[in-house]
């Protein structure tokens, strides 16, 4: 290593350790080092858009995502993507440490000629998640993470989208393939390539491109073209009917219940029922086809403040909660009802 390279390492070493640390420009000598020259072996995710390696520095992991070598690379979406991770600081969304844009003149082949060409290399560094992305671990109910887990991740999204809405970026790509996961199995929202930050009093923006994923991207984008939060809300209540069922789609609440009715601790059953139903009917309330039905992040993370508050319930029968979220009596009857 040359001694920029080393200097530029120790900087890295220390963002990664120093959760209060700024992301830092990276040069390109680093990253490549770090990844054995972004080698085969190193590779831990390839998308339409880019490549993902693991980094090894001599006391720590780190991800480093390569943007492919376009042609038509857009330098502003570029800047406004650093500009979203900068502002996204949230323990349920993948630190963001680094970038790197370097621009280097080669001489390549262009129609049996040689011309010199300008090669643009865009590169992101984040921390490492070992677990990798939610989309492996959903399954469906008779099998794979327990409802504790998986009531612990979707708390974690709803958190971390929450964060991202009141600093006005909106997502546009939330799938469980961009969620990824710590080794406690913590939630953490990543790619932020297709994000747009709002200004203040920014409500939607209009686009003339077809942008996010089928399957979890809004059924009026497609007419409309219009950017709003509400197309993030429809793309949670996928997640969640997946994380809940290991199905994308319709739901049926009922259904949900009695598939997890059986699997459900029988010391805590009763509770779980009463936290599932609630997550439930967040999901399909946030998949209506109707953008004005679907709730905002505030009516979501108070929802499930209030199901955190009836696992105490049930569990001290009646004691008063420490939480700040109070608990709602329809909640209380649900409880009622189910264990009766």
């Amino acid at each position: 290593m040359d001694r920029e390279t080393i200097t530029s390492q120790k900087v890295l070493e220390r963002i990664l350790f120093d959760e209060s640390a700024e992301p830092k420009a990276l040069p390109l000598s680093l990253l490549a080092h770090i990844t054995s020259n972004f080698s085969d072996d190193k590779e831990i995710g390839c998308g339409g858009f880019a490549r993902v390696y693991r980094g090894m520095l001599d006391s720590g992991t780190v991800a480093v995502k390569k943007l492919h070598d376009l042609v038509d690379m857009d330098e502003k979406k570029f800047s406004e993507e650093i500009h979203c991770l900068m502002k996204a600081k949230h323990k349920n969304i993948v630190r963001f440490l680094g970038y790197c844009s370097d621009t280097q003149g080669e001489m390549v082949v262009c129609e049996g000629k040689l011309v010199l060409a300008d090669v643009r290399q865009r590169l992101l560094c984040f921390e490492y998640l070992p677990k990798g992305s939610l989309d492996k671990q959903i399954t469906d109910v008779s099998c794979g993470l327990e409802w504790r887990k998986r009531y612990q991740i979707i708390n974690g999204i709803c958190d971390g989208l929450y964060y991202l809405h009141q600093n006005h970026i909106v997502h546009l790509d939330l799938k469980p393939a961009n969620i990824l996961l710590d080794d406690n199995m913590l939630p953490k929202i990543g790619d932020f390539g297709l994000s747009r930050c709002f200004g203040e009093k920014q409500s939607q923006a209009i686009t003339s491109k077809l942008i996010g994923t089928m399957g979890y991207l809004a059924p009026e984008f497609y007419t409309r073209r219009q950017i709003t939060f509400k197309l993030d809300i429809y793309s949670l209540g996928m997640i969640i009917i997946e994380i809940l069922t290991g199905d994308r789609g319709y739901a049926d609440i009922d259904n949900i219940l009695e598939r997890w009715r059986s699997r459900l601790e029988k010391s805590q059953g009763d509770k779980q029922l009463v936290q599932v139903r609630v997550c439930a009917e967040i999901a399909i309330e946030c998949a209506d086809f109707n953008p004005a039905k679907r709730p905002d992040t505030q009516h979501i993370i108070d929802r499930l403040g209030a199901t955190r508050n009836a696992d105490e319930f049930a569990t001290e029968t009646g004691a008063s909660s420490s939480s700040s979220v109070p608990l709602v009596p329809q909640l209380v009857q649900r409880i009622q009802w189910l264990m009766s």
